[in-house]
């Protein structure tokens, strides 16, 4: 079934495109979402009134994209937590737990573009994959230490 999407979907594609989907996931999720309008005279007329005004928000949402990634490029968190034995954490690190960080640096970022694969479980160094935006990621470091060792660095 051919759509047009009305918001950029990163698996599927950017705001205005036509794309062909499956029928079933078209009818139950993109048209009653208002993520999609089917292809018929109608919809393609109007894509070409509207034409103009997508390509400026895409150039926004890219230059906005780029700014993130700016920001976020060479950035490094870090983190104090207590640990135990062998460096271990009592609990973890999560996606929540570094946007917070972010958040406290100024730079507003969803939890849900942090692309952390599992929660930190020990004190370590590790980079992290951020999504920007505009199909584009940026690369933080986070940095996990013991809340002792960063006492007494202090």
């Amino acid at each position: 079934m051919e759509i047009i999407l009305r918001k950029t979907i990163d698996t599927l594609g950017r705001e205005g495109e036509v794309v062909n989907v499956k029928p079933g996931y078209a009818r139950n999720y993109l048209l009653p979402q208002n993520l999609a309008v089917a292809v018929n005279a109608a919809s393609l007329a109007r894509l070409q009134k509207e034409q103009a005004a997508i390509v400026k928000r895409l150039a926004e949402e890219k230059k906005n994209a780029e700014a993130l990634a700016a920001k976020l490029e060479n950035l490094t968190v870090s983190l104090a937590r207590k640990t135990g034995a062998e460096g271990r954490l009592f609990g973890s690190v999560t996606s929540g737990d570094i946007a917070d960080q972010l958040a406290q640096l100024g730079i507003t970022v969803e939890r849900k573009a942090i692309m952390l694969k599992d929660p930190i479980k020990s004190v370590s160094e590790t980079r992290v994959a951020v999504k920007v935006g505009y199909q584009m990621t940026s690369e933080i470091t986070v940095r996990v230490a013991s809340e002792t060792a960063a006492a007494t660095a202090a």
